[in-house]
């Protein structure tokens, strides 16, 4: 029995080093971008899939510079480049998806309020087909033009800005199903931008 105790460790370590060699290691895409560069649109691929993400002013062209009281939306986009339909659950959505902070890290909230809100029994993912393009825009100021897209939803406006410099990133693991295998990209995008 003892010569069995003594070798549990052993064991167990040989366990935990294969464990540890089977993780996955993702993909990950990093942007940032200023009001006073000339990118105004994030842009990325990775495995086939096209990311978009920026500031839309109310002329419907990317920014990051915006006047005091004009309403602006959030585009995310995905394209799927690939030759299979993809699955994409929604759970990259968190609960700081478009959320803004003033520069000095003030919360100023998220202007959606939540997701899939409508009752339905059917399946709460987006299937995104070849060369399809899946937008999640959604404005800052609810208004009878300027609403979200589904499965987005707001119940309530938020305030206008106040002058001054902002910033709003995705960071968050997006999953999605290909021919039934899971994969996983890290989105870690972020728009500084400025209301003057």
């Amino acid at each position: 029995m003892k010569p069995i105790i003594k070798l549990l460790p052993a064991v167990l370590l040989l366990f935990v080093v294969a464990l540890s060699g089977c993780e996955k290691e993702w993909k990950t895409l990093k942007m940032e971008i200023w009001p006073d560069s000339e990118q105004t649109v994030i842009e990325q691929t990775a495995d086939g899939i096209l990311f978009k993400f920026c500031l839309i002013n109310e002329q419907g062209e990317p920014a990051t510079v915006f006047k005091e009281g004009e309403n602006f939306a959030f585009g995310f986009s995905v394209q799927n480049q690939l030759q299979n339909t993809i699955m994409i659950p929604t759970n990259f959505v968190n609960n700081n998806f478009y959320r803004v902070y003033r520069k000095d890290n003030n919360d100023m909230g998220k202007p959606w309020t939540g997701i899939w809100c409508n009752f339905s029994l059917a399946s709460q993912e987006l299937t995104v087909s070849h060369n399809e393009v899946r937008s999640l825009n959604c404005p800052w100021q609810l208004t009878e033009s300027n609403r979200p897209e589904y499965p987005l939803c707001m119940d309530e406006s938020k305030s206008v800005l106040a002058k001054g410099e902002y910033y709003t990133f995705i960071e968050t693991p997006f999953d999605y199903v290909v021919n039934n295998n899971k994969q996983t990209i890290k989105l870690n995008f972020k728009i500084n931008f400025k209301i003057e």
